[in-house]
């Protein structure tokens, strides 16, 4: 798996999931309990700084908060240029060293599924593609613990074990195929 790649088609992924909250209420509920829209889109913002500053060392300006998806956009194309750029090998997380492919991975499974995440908030049906779905769930099962359960993700929800690798993703850290917003 080429984290970068993953990373790549995330970001596409969640960037046609932003393109259409349009003029959909910031309070609108979403499949993360604790988040409204507005909330959930801050936090992909925050997240795609974090990414930028492992890959940079750098720091971006904070963009306005008013507008929310011209900021996602603006740090998705600011992500996807430094790790076109040749990112550095480890980055620090706090004080421990970090192999940038594996938070480009990690960035990856949390770009996408929160870009599923304002898809179901705008009433949108916007499956996540199966094949990128099939790669993150190998990276979520590698990376969520079950301490992380009811503090970054709620429960896995039971699926078929056929079910499709988007809906077995989905369910893995804790949501449903469908969110009746």
């Amino acid at each position: 798996m080429n984290s970068g790649e993953l990373l790549e088609r995330s970001l596409a992924y969640a960037l046609g999931s932003v393109a259409e909250v349009g003029s959909a209420s910031p309070g609108r509920a979403t499949p993360c309990a604790e988040w409204d829209l507005g909330e959930l889109l801050a936090h992909l913002d925050d997240s795609l700084e974090a990414l930028y500053e492992g890959l940079t060392g750098g720091r971006i300006d904070l963009l306005p908060r008013a507008d929310r998806v011209c900021g996602f956009r603006t740090r998705a194309c600011a992500v996807l240029g430094a790790w076109a750029a040749g990112p550095p090998h480890t980055t620090l997380v706090g004080e421990r060293p970090l192999d940038v492919r594996v938070m480009g991975a990690v960035g990856a499974v949390e770009i996408a599924v929160h870009g599923w995440d304002v898809a179901q908030a705008c009433g949108l049906p916007r499956p996540l593609p199966v094949p990128l779905a099939a790669e993150l769930l190998s990276v979520a099962r590698c990376v969520v613990a079950e301490e992380d359960r009811g503090v970054r993700f709620g429960a896995p929800v039971d699926v078929p074990p056929r079910a499709r690798a988007d809906v077995r993703l989905l369910a893995f850290l804790g949501r449903r195929d469908s969110f009746p917003g």
